[in-house]
């Protein structure tokens, strides 16, 4: 067994989807960044890529790499994914806590757990928690939103 912690976070901006676990979420701003900025996703990546052993996220999807403009998270998580069983691992439980002051996430988490199953962690491994920052911090203060993420490896 391996286990990987991962962590992302993005600021909000006014022109973007909210994206995150794969949902679309309604809200006035989405989060900024090279890709669909899907900070759940990108959690667990860095989780999955952890307890491989092969780096980071920007070491497979580096920001300067035009190919990876707008790309889906949950595209780029199923490459992950693949990598683990590659190399003969799966993903035997994924626990993860988004930071976001606004919008409710909780009304959409079964939703990011049916959307994070697609890329090949079975949805009864996904555990999702919402929190707020109780208003400290970027988080609190409505800039950004935040994940974390923990994984485990199981050898196949």
């Amino acid at each position: 067994m391996r286990i990987g912690c991962g962590y992302d976070s993005h600021r909000l901006a006014e022109g973007r989807r909210l994206i995150i676990g794969g949902v679309e979420i309604p809200f006035p701003r989405g989060l900024a960044g090279h890709s669909d900025a899907d900070v759940l996703c990108h959690a667990i990546m860095d989780a999955v890529i952890g307890a491989l052993g092969v780096g980071d996220i920007g070491t497979h999807f580096p920001d300067t790499d035009p190919r990876w403009k707008n790309a889906v998270s949950l595209e780029l998580l199923k490459y992950i994914v693949e990598l683990a069983r590659m190399s003969g691992y799966r993903v035997a439980w994924v626990d993860s806590t988004v930071l976001a002051e606004q919008p409710r996430l909780a009304p959409h988490i079964e939703g990011m757990k049916v959307a994070l199953s697609q890329t090949g962690i079975p949805e009864q491994c996904i555990n999702i928690k919402a929190k707020t920052n109780e208003g400290m911090g970027f988080v609190g203060r409505g800039e950004g939103i935040a994940a974390y993420a923990v994984c485990l490896l199981d050898k196949i």
